[in-house]
């Protein structure tokens, strides 16, 4: 028996919340000229009942219908049935007008219907208290939004509907911020609403909630000023007050209403300590001129679909560049978010350039992603990998892997759980992936190409000269890049026939002859957007191409640039606009790996006389380099080295506090590192050098230790071949405490000395001070007491001739810990105090950590244990606020011991637990050999014996792997512990 229409195929569905679109599965229908789509969405809202012709006609064309509307319209109606194809009975024609039914009598498959029932059953949710779900729901609902809805539909129905589809958004997003409210998320929800009053700066709503988060995030200033905004901006624009609530709240912060405190977290909320499952939705949007492609849509659609079984569904995609993986991939996964209800996780992986991303840090991100906070995100790629998997376990989540270098890379990303998949774009074949479905993405075929070139373009325009579009996408190779860019061009240029365009491309000036082979085609579909650019724009492109790093900021290109930065943003939008530049995130832009080469090529090659290639490198550096100084200025107010460092010629940022200096240094550490890596030549070296050691915190914080000392490394080779002694000096000095950190302290021992030797060669007062410093710290570490007195002594004398109140600080509390192991108690208490002291005096807040770390353990030796318990929480808020996660852990490892000597040794045990997380990774081995010890004896005194012989067994092996001595005191505890 036949089928009937529409059966035995997939089904049709539709889109209005964005562009008019009709699909057939994964496969879009043609939907035709903006007029034919108007009639289609008219049609698609009325919910399957009949509108009648002249309805029609008003919908379209309003007052002022052409002379044939009429006919008009059954043309359009026709086209219509014609693209359904086998589905053209969807269309149906009744009493003079049209109705578009399911023919299966099944509901509509329409964007907006789905909406409607996400909202609805949100409603439902919220009223039975599970405040939880309706969020999710809300979530749900407005991610089926893209883009402006009915997207460049004309017509006075097309409008109204328009105006009130974009205002149930914005109500459904006010209600899911409300929620978030309701959530206790008011930290989180502050800067969607601070983006959603600068774009709807009248809606009060939204100023209200916005006043609420950050009342509730405990900036109340900030919450009576949005107040004061709104009523100026108001009586401006529209001669009235603000609403009656809006006036309320501002009076109830006003008298601290604690009505309006943070609510206490629901039933249905998690524990804040533990990780809350978020359902992350991180894809790029699709582009809404996808095309062509089906087999390769319907191929990875069917494999992902596969993940709703007993495996893994892993799909490796593989071309040349600009062949189209990503779109591709990003459409796919777009389509399959049915099958992964839990979220969807993105990341670039950077492949195809120098500094791949490193699986441990997309790791942390997706853990973030996924709600797992920072302080349980462990370190080390198999520690987080399997963290990953164990987050995933039970859900059904989509990893989008793009840009992937090799399989390697790759491996510690995969989900390795039913129900979850991984689709993965590569510039290579990932034949040593195993399990995974490779496809091979090749060129687009002829059709497809021109279909791509027509939907840019547009058809009136491309079926005027059908040939010369042929002409067009055969000089562009059929490579999808190649072909966006050409017509982008085109449409923004009215004047321009596709026939000049055409002739342009025929030039083999501007289009080489490798566009036929190989990863040159790429470069060539790169010099057609080039070519194209303004002077200004070309000179942009091309300097940008210099920098290493994974993006920069646009503060960072301005200087590179060496234009203000309201102009610099102008130009870079200007180059987003072209796709030859992408925006990476508000005030952040990136290259594709592969426009970078290509503009760094373009800029060998053009920007000339090649001193402004240098110049430009040397604005970037001095500008990273003056915001670090006046970074560390800032962090460590007292200390000589900001005033001890070359001089930039280009100003830096200025910033207005502390918290806000150290966001810059972590959210830039790959770019800094990048580029004092870039910068090894004799002019730039003391410039890249002491770039480095200013922004040492990022090496302390434990988070990027490793690509510290590399870049420090690479940076000494350069300054022992070029003879640069000063260059050389504070190289070792910036690399001491990162070997100190890690345990290597012959290693680290040698550096402190030759900088020391080296600062007094070349008269760096800094350094042959600071040098000492090091040496007694390591010294007293290693037991050699004399010694490290006399390191220790030398350098609080150096630092008091320099006034150099928190150098001195630094010392007087290392003496404070040489007095300790030397028994002298009272005096260590003495010192710590001084320190302390001088860390105020000097208004170091931040480094005061320091002190009281040095205090804490003083008293818990005097037994005054109360007191070195505050020292220690204060010294651990510090630490954690400046993001020291090796100083974190070992403040951790201090409250434990003062838990042992208290006699409370299972919240010892719970401290050294916390030590040994924040370690991991990070401390080196001698450090964790102490938590273990101190981990051994709480255990031991609760009564878990077996265990703790265990953590002691581990302290011996760690100390025999290191070539550290036998310790006497675990070596003669493994035995009683054995017998009992």
């Amino acid at each position: 028996m036949d089928d009937g229409p529409g059966q035995g195929q997939e089904r049709l569905r539709f889109t209005v919340l964005g562009p008019v679109r009709a699909w057939r599965g994964a496969t879009p229908l043609a939907a035709g000229s903006p007029q034919q789509r108007a009639l289609l969405a008219a049609l698609l809202l009325r919910g399957g009942r009949t509108a009648t012709a002249s309805e029609l006609v008003d919908a379209l064309w309003g007052d002022e219908p052409p002379h044939a509307a009429l006919a008009a319209l059954r043309t359009y109606a026709s086209r219509i049935r014609k693209a359904l194809g086998a589905d053209a009975d969807t269309l149906v024609s009744e009493s003079g007008g049209y109705a578009i039914r399911p023919v299966d009598h099944q509901p509509l498959d329409l964007d907006m219907d789905h909406a409607e029932q996400y909202a609805a059953d949100a409603e439902k949710a919220r009223a039975a208290g599970d405040r939880c779900r309706a969020r999710d729901l809300l979530d749900s609902a407005l991610a089926l939004w893209d883009g402006e809805p009915l997207a460049n539909l004309a017509g006075p129905y097309a409008e109204n509907q328009r105006t009130r589809l974009v205002e149930w958004r914005l109500s459904l997003m006010e209600t899911r911020l409300e929620l978030d409210l309701e959530l206790g998320c008011h930290a989180e929800a502050v800067s969607e609403l601070t983006a959603l009053t600068a774009s709807h700066p009248l809606r009060e709503r939204l100023r209200e909630l916005l006043m609420l988060a950050l009342y509730r995030s405990g900036r109340q200033a900030e919450a009576l000023a949005v107040y004061a905004d709104t009523r100026r901006l108001l009586a401006d624009e529209l001669g009235v007050d603000p609403c009656a609530s809006l006036s309320d709240l501002q009076q109830r912060i006003l008298r601290a209403d604690t009505e309006l405190d943070a609510p206490i977290m629901p039933p249905e909320a998690r524990d804040p300590a533990e990780p809350v499952f978020v359902r992350p939705q991180q894809l790029p949007a699709t582009v809404a001129d996808f095309t062509g492609r089906a087999a390769f849509v319907r191929e990875l659609s069917e494999q992902l679909a596969t993940a709703e079984g007993s495996v893994m569904a892993v799909s490796a995609l593989t071309g040349i560049g600009g062949v189209g993986k990503t779109t591709l991939a990003v459409h796919v996964a777009h389509a399959a978010h049915t099958h992964f209800p839990d979220g969807q996780l993105y990341v670039d992986l950077q492949g195809a350039g120098h500094s791949p991303s490193d699986p441990e840090a997309v790791l942390g991100a997706f853990l973030r992603a996924l709600g797992t906070p920072d302080a349980s995100i462990p370190n080390g790629v198999e520690e987080r990998a399997a963290l990953y998997r164990s987050a995933l376990a039970g859900r059904r989540v989509l990893a989008l892997l793009d840009n992937a270098r090799d399989a390697a890379q790759v491996r510690p990303l995969l989900p390795g759980t039913d129900g979850c998949a991984a689709l993965i774009t590569s510039r290579v074949r990932m034949i040593d992936l195993a399990g995974a479905h490779l496809v091979d993405l090749d060129v687009m075929s002829p059709d497809e190409a021109f279909t791509l070139f027509t939907l840019i373009v547009g058809e009136e325009r491309v079926n005027a000269e059908r040939e010369a579009s042929m002409d067009v996408v055969g000089a562009c190779g059929f490579l999808p890049l190649a072909i966006r860019i050409a017509a982008s061009r085109l449409a923004a240029r009215r004047t321009w026939t596709v026939s000049v365009l055409a002739r342009k491309l025929a030039d083999e000036r501007r289009r080489l002859d490798e566009l036929r082979a190989g990863d040159l085609a790429v470069n060539s579909s790169f010099e057609l957007g080039y070519k194209q650019l303004e002077p200004r724009q070309a000179r942009a492109f091309r300097l940008l191409g210099l920098a290493d790093g994974p993006d920069i900021s646009l503060a960072a290109a301005a200087a590179l640039l060496d234009m203000d930065t309201d102009s610099a943003e102008a130009l870079l939008e200007s180059l987003v606009d072209t796709s030859l530049l992408e925006s990476a995130a508000p005030g952040r832009y990136r290259f594709h790996d592969l426009v970078r080469l290509y503009a760094r090529s373009c800029a060998e090659r053009d920007e000339q006389p090649p001193e402004e290639r240098e110049a430009a490198l040397s604005r970037l550096l001095d500008f990273y380099l003056s915001t670090a100084t006046h970074m560390y200025a800032l962090e460590r107010p007292g200390d000589q080295l900001s005033g001890h460092t070359e001089t930039p010629r280009y100003p830096g940022l200025v910033f207005t506090d502390r918290r806000e200096a150290l966001s810059w240094l972590f959210s830039e550490t790959r770019c800094l590192i990048a580029c004092a890596l870039q910068n090894t030549g004799p002019k730039a070296l003391r410039r890249a050098v002491d770039l480095l050691v200013l922004t040492r915190d990022m090496a302390e914080s434990g988070a990027n230790n490793r690509q510290y000392e590399q870049a420090n490394l690479t940076l000494l080779a350069a300054a022992r071949r070029s003879g640069d002694q000063h260059a050389e000096a504070r190289v070792h000095w910036a690399l001491t405490p990162t070997y100190i950190q890690s345990g290597r302290l012959s290693e680290a021992d040698e550096h402190a000395k030759l900088a020391t030797l080296l600062g007094l060669a070349t008269g760096d007062s800094f350094t042959s001070a600071n040098g000492p410093n090091e040496r007694g710290i390591i010294a007293s570490i290693l037991h050699r007491h004399e010694e490290a007195e006399g390191y220790l002594s030398q350098a609080l004398i150096a630092f008091r001739e320099q006034n150099n109140k928190q150098s001195e600080a630094s010392a007087l509390c290392n003496l404070s810990r040489l007095h300790l192991d030397t028994g002298r108690v009272d005096t260590a208490i003495h010192l710590a105090e001084q320190g302390s002291a001088c860390y105020r005096e000097a208004g170091a807040s931040r480094r005061l950590g320091n002190g009281m770390y040095a205090l804490g353990m003083a008293l818990t030796r005097a037994g005054r244990l109360d007191e070195a318990t505050a020292q220690l929480t204060e010294a651990l808020a510090i630490f954690r606020d400046s993001r020291q996660r090796f100083w974190e852990g070992m403040t951790y490892l201090r409250l434990a011991e003062v838990d042992l000597a208290a006699r409370r040794p299972a919240s010892a045990a719970n401290y050294a637990e916390q030590a040994l997380s924040a370690l991991r990774g990070i401390g080196g081995g001698r450090w964790r050999a102490d938590a273990l010890t101190t981990l051994g004896h709480a255990l031991n005194q609760i009564g878990h014996t077996g265990r703790a012989k265990v953590c002691w067994q581990e302290v011996m092996s760690i100390h025999e792997q290191m070539g550290l001595p036998v310790d006497g005191e675990v070596h003669n505890l493994i035995a009683p512990v054995a017998v009992a």
